[in-house]
């Protein structure tokens, strides 16, 4: 079981910890990606059992979220289509696949749940990628998406909260001072995420039940934001979508 069961909790205090820990994900990316791995599973334990279940976990990098998918018997593969991602921290998922999420070689039903974490910001086509993902899972099945949205405080991720003035100026900006490029880069490996687009496949996926909309880090009352054209895009950080596939 998770090491944060015990006390975890869905409410402000878990987003104050969740909010500090980005803090540390430079320098300490282990425990950081531990920490969001652990409060996802609890997340995803309101809607769905991992044991005895198949995930594919798409854009899953080096395997923090399918190590703790394992934790609670899940099996799980990472598709992710770089293979600098998949040894980001010096290790690779024993169960990976270096494959684009457009792409993806998984069979139609063949997984219990299709999960992906901040994957959505970074392709062109964000539907067109859930797509893929909805298409892999069974009959009873679960999609489960979180995405940065990129009008919130960390849309631009390293090159935040510049992004504001335009994704390209940002870059820019960013190279200036530090001497190379952002990582994550407007328009070639970061694309401006909305939560309408979001919300408007969710709610009009055929063939699928919309179980969770809700800003990710932030408590169930904010479900309200979500109800508020423009302001949820900036206040909503990042969108968390929790669909059953119907039998």
């Amino acid at each position: 079981m998770s090491s944060i069961t015990p006390a975890w909790r869905d409410n402000w205090a878990r987003s104050v910890r969740l909010f500090r820990s980005f803090l540390t994900e430079q320098t300490d990316p282990v425990g950081f990606y531990s920490l969001i791995a652990e409060d996802t599973v609890e997340l995803m334990r309101k809607h769905m059992e991992l044991d005895g279940r198949v995930v594919a976990d798409f854009g899953g990098s080096s395997g923090y979220y399918s190590a703790e998918f394992r934790k609670h018997g899940a099996t799980s593969v990472v598709i992710d289509a770089s293979y600098d991602e998949l040894r980001l921290h010096g290790t690779q998922d024993p169960c990976a696949i270096q494959a684009l999420a457009e792409q993806s070689p998984l069979a139609d039903a063949s997984v219990d749940i299709a999960f992906s974490s901040n994957l959505l910001e970074h392709v062109p086509d964000l539907a067109a990628v859930s797509d893929q993902m909805a298409r892999v899972v069974r009959p009873g099945g679960y999609v489960v998406l979180s995405y940065t949205a990129w009008l919130g405080p960390w849309g631009g991720h390293e090159t935040s909260p510049w992004h504001y003035l335009g994704g390209h100026r940002a870059a820019r900006r960013y190279q200036r001072r530090h001497g190379r490029p952002p990582k994550n880069v407007f328009g070639e490996s970061m694309y401006a995420a909305s939560v309408a687009e979001g919300l408007r496949w969710a709610r009009n996926q055929p063939g699928f039940e919309l179980v969770e909309e809700r800003p990710r880090y932030l408590p169930p009352i904010s479900r309200f934001l979500l109800r508020i054209p423009v302001l949820r895009e900036f206040l909503t950080w990042n969108l968390w979508l929790v669909l059953r596939r119907k039998p």
